[in-house]
């Protein structure tokens, strides 16, 4: 049987942006689907199911961080934005509606390939079996044990499993692989992100941010994923 092709929904209302990057992604191997509009682009994830969006933000009546929240109820498909704003509030705004990544335009079509296939890679290693642990308790709460089950992909709160965007188990997963030790900004942007040089460390300050919200007893008070000022972010497990 042949190889099937990635399916990956482009939402982009500029025409003269969207094609040549469809043709580039074509070439590239991907099943493209187009959508002009932020509504249209809903509709296409619920019908077709695409493993991964490259979203603009700016779409009309329904933006790109509408789009990014709406399919987050729902899905934790990779998503990266690309757009014209550069600004700070703008990237980490998308990062928390639940982006796994940013590219500000304009872009070369080369490094928008390479972090699909980065994103394609993490999905690879999150599905297949490894020789990490099957099993990690990260807070032994007796009521509700955190649990972590990186050959599974799933992360327990008691009996209730975490949603978490593939991201945020990638990075939880390489936390937990060294409990108790210092990662760099910069280390985990390689290991998760696999931007090298070209990556930007705000993406891991803001999907620390997130995990935090859903792993924490208390995300305002963080216990098990520790800021080391100044050095990066380490895992205690409780």
């Amino acid at each position: 049987m042949g190889r099937v092709s990635p399916r990956l929904l482009l939402v982009e209302d500029d025409d003269h942006i969207r094609m040549p990057l469809r043709w580039a992604l074509e070439d590239e191997g991907y099943e493209v689907a187009e959508a002009a509009s932020g509504e249209d682009a809903c509709r296409q994830v619920a019908i077709a199911a695409p493993d991964l969006m490259i979203v603009d933000l700016m779409l009309g009546a329904m933006d790109g961080y509408a789009v990014i929240r709406e399919v987050r109820r729902a899905n934790d498909l990779p998503i990266v934005v690309v757009s014209a704003r550069a600004d700070t509030h703008d990237i980490v705004a998308a990062l928390e509606a639940g982006a796994d990544d940013y590219v500000t335009k304009p872009f070369q079509v080369k490094e928008i390939t390479a972090r699909l296939r980065a994103l394609r890679r993490r999905i690879g290693a999150s599905s297949g079996a490894d020789e990490r642990p099957q099993e990690l308790v990260l807070d032994g709460d007796p009521a509700a044990p955190l649990v972590l089950r990186p050959d599974r992909g799933t992360v327990h709160r008691g009996t209730d499993q975490l949603h978490l965007t593939l991201t945020e188990f990638r990075l939880l997963c390489e936390l937990a692989a060294s409990p108790g030790r210092v990662l760099s900004r910069q280390a985990l942007l390689e290991r998760v992100w696999e931007h090298g040089f070209f990556g930007d460390e705000r993406l891991v300050d803001v999907h620390v941010r997130r995990l935090r919200t859903k792993v924490e007893r208390d995300p305002g008070a963080p216990t098990l994923v520790v800021t080391v000022r100044g050095l990066g972010y380490r895992l205690d497990p409780q």
